[in-house]
Parts: C-alpha cells; sequence; structure tokens
C-alpha cells in the first residue's frame, strides 16, 4: 500500500492516477476509469472526476493507494 500526501482539499480520480504513476497518461486513466478497471474504497468507480478526500483508498492492478 502505498499513500499519497496532498496538499489540497481534494484530488480527482484522474489526477491522482497520473501522480501516483498508477497509469502513464491522462488517456490511459481515463480508459482504465471507463472500462471499471479501478476501485475508490472496494467499489468500482466509473467517474473520472470523483473527488477523492484524505482516507479514500484508490486501487488498481491489485495495488493500493491511500490518501493523506
Amino acid at each position: 500500500m502505498t499513500e499519497i500526501k496532498i496538499q489540497t482539499e481534494f484530488i480527482k480520480l484522474d489526477a491522482l492516477l497520473k501522480f501516483a504513476n498508477l497509469v502513464c497518461s491522462g488517456g490511459e486513466a481515463k480508459l482504465r476509469i471507463a472500462e471499471g478497471e479501478v476501485l475508490v474504497n472496494d467499489a468500482v468507480c466509473t467517474m473520472r472526476g470523483k473527488k477523492l478526500y484524505p482516507g479514500d483508498r484508490v486501487t488498481l492492478d491489485g495495488q493500493t493507494t491511500v490518501i493523506v
């Protein structure tokens, strides 16, 4: 599990995937989210602009990232 510290109130899901190096590009993030491959707090999330707050967990390809 990886922890990502944000300096803002929230971060959008697609931006987090890029920031955490879980995807190589915004296009890949968009595609993987749309295909239902991303879990937010153990539930499939297809909303690219979903706002994530400290305590939220994002999982892609078995790698979990927690926002702190």
